[in-house]
């Protein structure tokens, strides 16, 4: 039993208050918007006694409970080993305890933010496979020293080499007087291995072709949104109208000067978060560590990858840069349930010799069986469905400019028989590999061991020409992740599935486990 107790760096107290706080923003903008556009403005809270000062003393209350909180959740969390498990304990009127194994723990993932960096400090998350079902960490230490973080990490390599099972039978053997066990060694320091370190321009690649563009803008809206009952839009309509008398080419400028200013924010937020992406290995887990601002350092345990995805939009797939995708079950970064990115943005020349560094059991450039050619037509022939009233509308109520929407077609079947020229599989004895596109094109390398189902369908209309499609899911994240290749021979659909199962692998295990007969 550990009779040390740990506590989190002080400075949790005001992380924890400003974590509050944030998530207070909305409701305190909202509050002290109201009083702005009232008559008198802010000033005019002052002008009305103590009942004008009302949201003020609301709002100092709200900001002193927030610090005594944070003050409180400081001082109760205390973490300790015992038993092989990582202990915590935190809680003031409900105390509460957890207990996680350390041979459950999958990873530590650390953070270092602009609290942290200056005192030496890391936030560490802790991992385990039921955190991906969950979209959290099963436990987080918000701000501990990193010699405190590495004692975690030896503690759960000490757990999972049987150190305590070793210590028991030494003193076992000393009490019934036997001679005594040697002592075991002590764990070898891990060597971290270097295997890429993104360069200046393959970052700024990445921002400027990486769509934060939407984020940016999405993000504006749902700001916007909150206030939606305090924005005067009379008087906004009223200056747009007057805006709109400039002429369309004003317009459209300031348009495009919006456009390209929320660009311009996506790229300075990409840059910050995957400022000096680096991949580094040892013998069990890889590391991920990005970040300038706020440096993330995420551990992928080697044997919890399903399966890994290289995906290449137009733009990239025209250059030869692509992006991979690491399939990890009970695996993601942060709070929600966000992929692990391998390789954010890198030439796939460059990438393919690394993945058969860091996975050599599998095969990188497999042979592909593409979908048959009476199958084109499968790819856009449904979103006539869609397509044709929509354009027949547009021309008829907006004729002649809404005949532009006949331009519609062409680029549908072109997306079409480019879909179709991408889909398709390979087959190894141990591996499956689907390839396939929206409009970006994805390539997903799945081990058979790790694939969780295997599913083959066929419409009446593909009966008819002998098509199926085949569906193969593996295990991550909340929903775990699927690749589909459509519209290809019924023959090779089957084979995939007879490829898959049980009944085969078994046959498979039984012919190599029997002895080879002499001649």
């Amino acid at each position: 039993m550990s009779e040390t107790y740990y506590k989190l760096h002080p400075i949790s107290a005001l992380i924890n208050f400003l974590k509050s706080l944030k998530e207070l923003l909305i409701p305190f903008l909202v509050i002290f918007g109201v009083n702005l556009f009232r008559d008198g403005g802010i000033s005019g809270m002052f002008s009305n006694g103590w009942q004008g000062l009302i949201p003020l003393i609301v709002g100092g209350v709200v900001l002193v409970f927030t610090l005594v909180g944070g003050i409180i959740k400081w001082k109760r969390f205390v973490y300790w080993f015992e038993d092989g498990e990582l202990r915590i304990e935190y809680g003031l009127f409900v105390k509460k305890k957890r207990y996680i194994p350390f041979d459950r723990i999958q990873s530590l993932n650390y953070t270092e933010g602009i609290f942290h960096r200056p005192l030496g400090l890391v936030k560490v998350k802790v991992e385990t496979a039921g955190s991906g079902k969950t979209g959290e960490a099963e436990a987080e230490l918000t701000a501990i020293s990193r010699e405190d973080a590495d004692r975690i990490e030896e503690k759960m390599e000490e757990a999972k080499r049987g150190f305590y099972r070793r210590e028991a039978l030494i003193a076992e053997s000393d009490v019934e007087g036997e001679a005594a066990v040697p002592e075991p060694e002590v764990a070898e320091k891990k060597v971290l291995r270097t295997h890429y370190r993104m360069t200046m321009k393959e970052l700024l690649i990445l921002a400027t072709t990486s769509g934060g563009i939407g984020v940016v803008l999405s993000a504006v809206a749902v700001f916007f949104s909150q206030f939606s009952e305090l924005i005067p839009y009379d008087a906004i309509y009223e200056e747009v109208m007057i805006f709109l008398r400039f002429g369309y080419l004003i317009v459209a400028l300031a348009i495009f000067m919006g456009l390209l200013a929320a660009w311009a924010i996506s790229v300075i937020l990409t840059i910050l978060a995957n400022y000096q992406f680096t991949i580094q290995t040892d013998d069990d887990h890889i590391y991920l560590t990005r970040g300038l601002l706020e440096k993330k350092k995420v551990s992928v345990p080697f044997k919890r990858i399903q399966g890994i995805k290289i995906s290449q939009n137009p733009l990239r797939e025209w250059f030869g840069y692509a992006t991979v995708t690491v399939e990890s079950a009970g695996g993601s970064i942060g709070d929600k349930d966000e992929k692990i990115r391998l390789f954010p943005l890198a030439k796939k020349e460059t990438i393919l010799p690394i993945l058969n560094e860091l996975f050599p059991e599998m095969e990188w450039r497999p042979e592909m069986v593409k979908a048959p050619k009476r199958s084109v037509h499968f790819f856009y022939r449904l979103d006539f469905i869609w397509m044709l009233p929509v354009i027949g509308s547009l021309g008829y109520f907006f004729y002649p400019y809404g005949l532009l929407s006949l331009i519609i077609v062409p680029l549908t079947v072109g997306l079409g028989v480019w879909q179709h020229r991408t889909a398709g599989y390979s087959l190894t004895e141990r591996q499956l590999t689907m390839e396939f596109r929206g409009v970006s094109k994805h390539t997903f390398f799945m081990m058979k061991k790790r694939i969780q189902a295997v599913e083959i369908s066929s419409s009446y209309f593909q009966r008819r020409k002998g098509l199926a499609s085949a569906q193969a899911t593996i295990m991550s994240g909340l929903l775990g992740a699927a690749a589909r290749v459509e519209h290809m021979e019924r023959e090779d659909a089957s084979r995939i599935l007879a490829w898959y199962e049980p009944s085969n692998q078994k046959a498979e295990e039984h012919e190599k486990s029997q002895p080879e007969l002499s001649g």
